[in-house]
């Protein structure tokens, strides 16, 4: 079989398993993408969730001996909730970013992949091949990008012509030689709104993003989130897709052709207090399924104390006091003590005194210090 013939049945075989979009690259080095992520290194733009090792991440020869082809996959996600519930005083709610509603991807595009490996075993026997999703040392957007699968956005997305920006990518690399396809024009052009939408300036220009300002970055993280940035959270729990829904390819893209990654609403947009006293069981059987759960609990149910302080929730006061005392975690007694100052409140002031008098921690009580200081300054204006 020849590497053209292959490629056929590969594109009939992958719209036969759902795979909504297919791409052929050669596993060149990335040269352009080595450079780029050097740059992002030297300037302190990486989060620490990538691959360090900037050779494996632009060169497919190190991943799999005689790399020649790279096939690139692309499966559409919704943009749209289907009966979501409102978020109202005294029942206010989180929010998930959109790649992370239904069932975790990493699994759905796995499952994709290794029925194409598969088939290609199938094929060709003695063929090499090796797939990854998202956490593998390729760059997914360069690969797709290469294998003409969209162009890459300024918000550093992929942007597809049929689905906008709103797909999961993922990629299998080969030792078999196949017709590679040509990749598409960039076409942002002078459009810059992502760029000036961002919450936190995290895309410093078209095309490049400080990870540590990125607000998708911030919710994932462990620490306390740095001041400047907690009231541009909002009630994002997890993710942020600002720089998406802005961007006018991604108008009117709404798919839903898979199942598994339909929301369920419950999950994807939860009442914020009950996340605060959830226990890592409760955590797990709710919400271990979605990719957003990746971290654990501990960054969810700071971002929640985040998002009661953005609503000023006042029924929320007596949960924020129980985390403040007995929570055993700092992050989390800290962040509780920093929301109560922003509700405010004439009972919040002894509260907090009291609280600055037993606490040991130094990081806990710069937080109480933080919440004394919002009430005094209420008081002032």
């Amino acid at each position: 079989m020849t590497g053209a013939q292959l490629k056929e049945e590969l594109i009939a075989y992958s719209k036969s398993i759902g795979i909504d979009k297919i791409g052929f690259a050669a596993a060149d080095v990335f040269q352009q993408l080595k450079q780029r992520l050097i740059d992002q290194q030297e300037l302190g733009y990486q989060s620490g969730f990538e691959e360090p090792d900037i050779d494996k991440r632009t060169n497919p020869e190190l991943l799999l001996s005689g790399a020649s082809s790279i096939i690139s996959i692309a499966l559409a996600y919704p943009s749209k909730m289907k009966d979501a519930p409102k978020s109202v005083k005294g029942e206010r709610r989180g929010i998930f970013c959109r790649a992370s509603w239904g069932r975790d991807y990493h699994h759905v595009l796995r499952e994709k992949l290794q029925l194409l490996e598969a088939f290609i075993l199938e094929k060709c026997p003695d063929a090499a091949v090796k797939s990854m999703v998202d956490t593998g040392e390729l760059s997914d957007r360069a690969v797709a990008e290469r294998a003409g699968i969209g162009w890459t956005g300024k918000n550093c997305a992929i942007i597809t012509p049929e689905f906008g920006s709103y797909v999961y990518l993922g990629e299998l690399i080969t030792d078999l030689a196949i017709p590679p396809d040509t990749p598409m024009e960039e076409q942002c052009g002078s459009c810059n709104i992502c760029v000036d939408a961002c919450p936190t300036g995290a895309l410093v220009q078209g095309g490049q993003l400080d990870s540590n300002k990125c607000v998708a970055y911030l919710t994932q993280s462990k620490d306390f989130i740095p001041d400047q940035y907690r009231t541009k959270i909002g009630n994002r729990l997890y993710g942020c897709d600002t720089c998406q829904t802005v961007c006018p390819e991604n108008k009117k893209k709404d798919f839903h052709l898979h199942p598994d990654m339909e929301p369920d609403p419950e999950i994807a947009k939860p009442l914020l207090r009950p996340l605060l006293n959830m226990s890592n069981r409760d955590f797990k059987e709710k919400f271990g399924h979605v990719s957003g759960s990746w971290r654990g609990k501990k960054p969810i149910q700071r971002n929640a104390i985040l998002a009661l302080a953005h609503f000023k929730d006042e029924t929320a006061v007596e949960d924020l006091l129980h985390v403040m005392k007995v929570d055993p975690r700092p992050v989390m007694r800290g962040t509780a003590a920093w929301a109560l100052g922003k509700i405010g409140g004439e009972m919040i002031e002894n509260h907090l005194i009291m609280a600055k008098e037993q606490e040991k921690d130094e990081n806990v009580l710069s937080e109480i210090e933080k919440g004394l200081q919002m009430l005094k300054n209420e008081q002032i204006s």
